[in-house]
């Protein structure tokens, strides 16, 4: 979770429709995989990693965020979990790119970065915003460079030198509602340039439908090549 959002959310992040629902489909995607040692890049608050020591067999966690003013240890749930503003070689065998691309110029170079730093055999689990048409206020308070598609992003991710197990699309069916309110933003943007986050709180009854319309969804996520508001993808490094 970027650290900008972990701010507005604060210890609510766990509850918010749009992280909790994120969360269950990660480990959905994973598809029973059990991490021993999980590598978190760009990972903010470390909210994935935590919500993966809790509900997997994993037995420690490394973030990784040139956000993080110092490294720290702690202990979750009797479990390791690290945080550094940067790593050398680690033997991670599952690494977590959470809405991470996007915010930097060179995204295969990122990858790739991490990818050398792995073992063979080591799993990626990424997700990027969708659609370069779905740009708005909320891409620019959170400094992206770009949104992507399922073909783009498989073209980086196959650059970097992964093999791809999977990609597809999630929060398909909250997609129209997102695109609604982004037409009614659209003609503000094109005018005036304007850095705000469309994340915030939501009152307990929207918030718990919006969760159950996207745990609808996660059944067939996996074969949802349509749309959605992420693209999730699931690569390993063979070589």
């Amino acid at each position: 979770m970027d650290l900008k959002e972990s701010t507005i959310l604060g210890d609510a992040a766990g509850r918010h429709w749009y992280y909790s629902s994120k969360a269950a489909a990660m480990c959905r995607y994973l598809d029973g995989f059990d991490p021993s040692l999980i590598l978190d890049i760009g990972a903010g608050s470390g909210f994935f990693t935590q919500y993966l020591l809790e509900h997997t067999g994993a037995r420690a966690g490394l973030c990784v965020d040139t956000g993080y003013a110092e490294s720290a240890e702690q202990e979750y749930l009797g479990k390791s979990l690290r945080f550094q503003p940067s790593c050398d070689t680690v033997s991670a065998d599952l690494v977590l790119l959470m809405d991470v691309l996007e915010h930097v110029e060179d995204d295969v170079g990122l990858l790739s970065e991490y990818v050398r730093k792995v073992p063979v055999g080591a799993r990626f689990l990424l997700t990027v915003p969708a659609f370069q048409w779905l740009w708005s206020e909320h891409d620019l308070f959170l400094e992206h460079y770009r949104r992507y598609d399922i073909n783009s992003l498989q073209t980086v991710v196959q650059k970097a030198g992964l093999v791809i197990e999977r990609c597809s699309y999630y929060f398909g069916l909250v997609l129209p509602l997102a695109c609604l309110q982004r037409m009614g933003k659209a003609k503000q943007l094109r005018t005036v340039h304007t850095a705000r986050s469309h994340l915030r709180r939501h009152h307990r009854i929207t918030n718990t439908l919006l969760a159950s319309i996207c745990q609808m969804e996660l059944g067939l996520m996996r074969m949802n090549r349509i749309g959605g508001l992420s693209v999730f993808c699931l690569a390993t490094k063979c070589a």
